[in-house]
């Protein structure tokens, strides 16, 4: 068990990392500066771009990311957990990874995530999206032991469309996890639709907190997201959160204990049972 103060930023990232990387540090020192020890920035913190071309040519290995760098340099820093919600790694074939990052007080790497559902979707305001084209899908889900506090916490990890996919969380769940995130880069037709809901089903469901940094606002390549950075405990109710999609942040008290209570309350991980699906017959 342990108590922690948790931020989770939000920001307006463009097309150029170098701008990104100076907002990513404004915010996190803002963050440290109240007292925040695990601070959580969205998906795509260093760049939100549209253009191939512009894209891939900023693409880097996370060795020599200079998004990477300024985030475990943060951590040092401040001597706080940072979660880089994630940014684009380049990967095999030409493709990247959207990949999350987690760094120790001392700068070192804890544990890092390859978001495992590409959003592929056509929705009916004319967005349509192939995140599949540009990304090689992890495939391997995201847990890591963190140091906080008096005490230490186990994260899931995952990234903004795997929100949608309750089995990632549950699995996570049922591996110990106390802390669920999911730092997204919501739409805003989804998030005004979706976001809340969504984000406090996954915190109930797996009697967990929930964080989830997000972007906000319209951005350089013209795409608007839905903002509204969120934290909620494991009854559900939100602890924090960011009224719009200007950048800001966040900010809770998290005390896992009360995970432990809530689950033992409501004890729905260890009433789960196995099932059979039914036999389907054709209609006559």
């Amino acid at each position: 068990m342990t108590t922690f103060r948790a931020a989770a930023v939000q920001m307006r990232s463009g097309v150029e990392p170098a701008r990104n990387i100076e907002a990513m540090e404004q915010l996190v020192d803002e963050a440290a500066s109240r007292g925040a020890t695990y601070v959580q920035t969205p998906e795509m913190t260093g760049m939100l771009c549209r253009d191939p071309a512009l894209f891939r040519a900023h693409l880097r290995s996370a060795e020599e990311d200079p998004v990477v760098a300024a985030a475990r340099a943060l951590a040092r820093r401040h001597a706080i957990t940072l979660h880089l919600g994630s940014t684009a790694i380049a990967a095999n074939g030409g493709m990247a990874a959207n990949r999350a990052f987690l760094f120790g007080p001392d700068g070192e790497e804890i544990a890092t995530y390859d978001k495992i559902h590409m959003f592929d979707v056509d929705l009916d305001n004319g967005e349509s999206w192939r995140e599949s084209a540009t990304y090689q899908p992890g495939t391997r889900s995201g847990l890591a032991d963190v140091a906080l506090g008096d005490g230490s916490a186990r994260f899931g990890l995952a990234v903004c469309y795997d929100m949608r996919f309750p089995e990632l969380f549950r699995a996570q769940a049922l591996a110990g996890a106390e802390v669920l995130t999911a730092p997204a880069a919501f739409t805003r037709q989804t998030g005004e639709a979706h976001w809340h809901v969504l984000l406090r089903a996954r915190a109930i469901e797996n009697n967990a907190f929930m964080v989830a940094a997000a972007q906000g606002g319209r951005h350089e390549d013209g795409r608007e997201t839905y903002g509204h950075s969120i934290i909620v405990d494991p009854w559900g109710r939100v602890l924090a959160e960011v009224k719009g999609d200007e950048p800001g942040m966040a900010i809770a008290e998290i005390d896992t204990e009360l995970v432990a209570t809530v689950r033992a309350k409501i004890p729905n991980l260890r009433n789960r049972r196995p099932f059979e699906a039914p036999e389907i017959r054709p209609a006559a």
